[in-house]
């Protein structure tokens, strides 16, 4: 098994800290961007559209992160525990793999982007984005140890990378107890690797 991707990718790191903790052992491929190697063959051949991560499985190859969680609970995981059967908590975890792709890429994904990679984006409108989904978040923890269900699920795997690192697209997490309870307990998950820090954005005091 072999992931493409970069250690800084927030997307990235969902796909690798989840393949963590499912104990599946697999090669890491680190993929250029800098020099455009995304955008060339053979990458391209792999993902169109020319992003990461991807994920090779023997004969198959899949590209996005959400979709890599679904199939890697799907495939590994017998219990269904990361993937719940049951109606309700399935579509509770389809939520927030939608919030994972709509308000946490527009929110403390691009907010990060800017600080970490220079990207040019509106940094205080990813900035208020991230703060509004994180009042939601802070809401719905209140009494509850996970996203969706009783046990953590995709759902926290999928929301964790950037809420954790939002810090450094200046964003703080000072106001949000609930939260970083949360994230609390996704790193004491067995198994569980982090994504490397930066140096960008609030200092330790202000985070």
């Amino acid at each position: 098994m072999k992931l493409y991707g970069i250690p800084l990718s927030g997307h990235t790191h969902r796909a690798q800290l989840f393949l963590s903790l499912l104990n599946l052992p697999h090669d890491f491929v680190s993929v250029n961007l800098g020099a455009g190697e995304h955008r060339q063959q053979p990458f391209l051949s792999m993902n169109a559209f020319g992003e990461i991560p991807v994920l090779q499985d023997g004969d198959v190859t899949l590209a996005d992160s959400n979709a890599i969680l679904v199939y890697l609970a799907s495939k590994y995981d017998d219990s269904g525990r990361w993937l719940p059967r049951d109606p309700l908590t399935a579509a509770q975890v389809q939520r927030w793999l939608s919030a994972a792709a709509g308000k946490i890429a527009y929110g403390p994904a691009a907010a990060r982007l800017v600080t970490v990679f220079n990207a040019q984006r509106d940094h205080e409108a990813a900035k208020a984005i991230a703060v509004r989904l994180f009042d939601v978040m802070e809401q719905e923890l209140q009494g509850r140890h996970w996203l969706a269900g009783e046990h953590a699920t995709i759902a926290d795997i999928a929301a964790y990378s950037y809420v954790a690192h939002a810090p450094e697209g200046g964003v703080s997490l000072k106001p949000y107890p609930n939260i970083r309870a949360w994230l609390g307990k996704v790193r004491a998950l067995p198994g569980f690797v982090g994504m490397p820090d930066t140096k960008a954005g609030l200092a330790p005091e202000e985070v």
